[in-house]
């Protein structure tokens, strides 16, 4: 997909409706639509702060989206400096979420909560649950006011779908937030998803006790799914190094790591593995290359 450049305006040259930039815009990479971004009845617009780079917007620059400013695109192109296919597994992460969504919706789960969403693309959480099952409910969670802002407009359409800004740190403000509590049922199973955010967690943060008030909070029956950068080939450090570096966090971990978060868990085959080995639709091509090895996931049930 060719990304537009423009100035990040509305028309006549004025912000966007809803948005209301901490300071002047730098050059956006986005579509002219900005529809999105319209404030209901009753909203306050919402802050975009476009002079640093923010993980919804890299990520969304990552995976070929056209809601970034030149400040994230020019992390990614960092990053593709050190490695263009390791920068590319941000795509493998988003098929693999379509395989896991649409692998819990098989399975009958009919609710989902999405920590660390990121920004709308194709084939979001709530289309890939509700294409199996219809009444399926999705709460978005992510700190970036930019998700909020999109997040207007899946709930004008989708009274199945809600989108809550707030960080993942604060487990029982989400939790018991009206939009969490009383529209998912925690009496009945979740998929909670915990797709590539982890790795954004700093060690003193507690990653692993993190995850664990998570699913202390889930009914049996419930599923974790999770994906994360793992320290698979040299050049993943100096990755690393560019997430940190642009923008304050960015964490590799061992496999040993990645698989304390599914302690007191079944985890389900394939196991722990590299995100094309896990449930491919297809033949996976051999060797993989760094697309492929940045990030392993799995998805573990509570019983």
């Amino acid at each position: 997909m060719a990304d537009q450049i423009n100035d990040g305006s509305g028309q006549n040259g004025e912000a966007p409706a809803g948005i209301s930039a901490a300071t002047p815009a730098p050059e956006a990479t986005s579509s002219s639509d900005w529809s999105w971004a319209t404030p209901r009845p009753g909203q306050e617009p919402v802050e975009i702060d476009t002079s640093k780079p923010s993980i919804a917007r890299v990520y969304d620059a990552a995976i070929g989206g056209k809601d970034h400013y030149a400040v994230d695109a020019a992390v990614i192109a960092e990053g593709r400096r050190v490695s263009a296919a390791g920068v590319d597994s941000a795509r493998v992460n988003r098929d693999l979420l379509i395989r896991g969504v649409r692998y819990l919706a098989e399975q009958g789960i009919d609710q989902f909560l999405d920590l660390g969403s990121g920004l709308p693309s194709a084939q979001n959480t709530h289309q890939v649950a509700q294409a199996i099952i219809p009444e399926a409910r999705v709460v978005y969670v992510d700190n970036d006011p930019i998700v909020l802002s999109h997040g207007r407009a899946l709930l004008a359409k989708n009274n199945c779908t809600k989108v809550l800004t707030a960080n993942i740190l604060d487990v029982d403000e989400i939790l018991n937030h009206p939009e969490v509590d009383g529209f998912l049922d925690f009496s009945r199973p979740i998929g909670l998803l915990m797709v590539a955010v982890l790795h954004h967690l700093l060690d003193e943060e507690d990653p692993a006790g993190l995850v664990e008030a998570y699913k202390s909070r889930l009914a049996p029956g419930s599923h974790l799914f999770v994906t994360h950068f793992c320290n698979s080939f040299p050049e993943a450090r100096a990755l690393q190094n560019v997430l940190v570096q642009s923008l304050g966090r960015g964490q590799l971990r061992s496999r040993e790591e990645i698989t304390r978060y599914f302690d007191g868990l079944e985890l389900l085959e394939p196991g722990l593995v590299p995100l094309p080995h896990w449930r491919p639709d297809g033949p996976v091509p051999e060797p993989l290359d760094h697309s492929g090895l940045l990030m392993i996931g799995g998805m573990g049930i509570k019983r």
